[in-house]
């Protein structure tokens, strides 16, 4: 048995329950108040834990940080591997492929916007943090799974493409989070919003396999 920061003694799933708790809490933080919003007193202040909870699982806020952000990553994989088994098991058609990569996105700016919110506001520590900064950039998309949907739809250097498309998907997602597109009031988890991310999408993948 493990004891947790009060000194009582705890199973090794409720510690890491409760890790999981604070890394969540993080996030929340980050995407609501932007990276300086994540402190340690405030993750306990959010998830109403004595004051030093944190501390204990994570000495320094970098710990903290790192823990997020790898936690971030954590649910980023369950989604790319369940999008990757979908795009392994047939031959898709550039339509199917545009529905299926503007669907996902439509994801990070609805289901997964504070993902997307806090993976941006977390931006600014891991400029100075080598290790950080890797995990932060595979931390919303993935090259396998992009690889794995562009070698289904048929495209020429599908490696090479999937780079591309990640680098088209960063864009879209920015610009309706902060750019010209967030002020045009389209709504996620709408046809209309789907529409909107799958337009550029399609034509980019006419470009490759027209």
């Amino acid at each position: 048995m493990a004891r947790d920061a009060d000194g009582r003694s705890t199973s090794t799933g409720e510690l890491s329950a409760r890790r999981e708790a604070i890394c969540a809490a993080a996030l929340d933080l980050a995407a609501t108040g932007g990276n300086r919003a994540v402190t340690h007193h405030a993750v306990d202040d959010r998830l109403g834990i004595a004051r030093g909870s944190t501390s204990y699982y994570y000495r320094t806020r970098q710990e903290l940080l790192r823990a997020a952000v790898i936690h971030l990553a954590a649910i980023s994989r369950r989604e790319f591997q369940t999008a990757q088994r979908s795009a392994e098991r047939q031959v898709v058609s550039i339509d199917r492929a545009a529905d299926l990569i503007a669907a996902q996105l439509d994801l990070l700016l609805g289901a997964r916007r504070r993902d997307a919110l806090a993976r941006y506001a977390l931006a600014a520590d891991a400029a100075e943090d080598e290790d950080l900064r890797d995990v932060l950039a595979r931390c919303l998309f993935s090259v396998p799974a992009a690889t794995a949907l562009m070698t289904a739809s048929g495209v020429p250097d599908p490696e090479q493409a999937a780079h591309d498309l990640i680098s088209l998907l960063e864009g879209l997602l920015f610009d309706r989070l902060y750019g010209s597109r967030s002020r045009l009031g389209i709504a996620a988890g709408t046809p209309a919003g789907v529409a909107d991310l799958r337009a550029p999408i399609r034509r980019w993948l006419g470009v490759l396999r027209p």
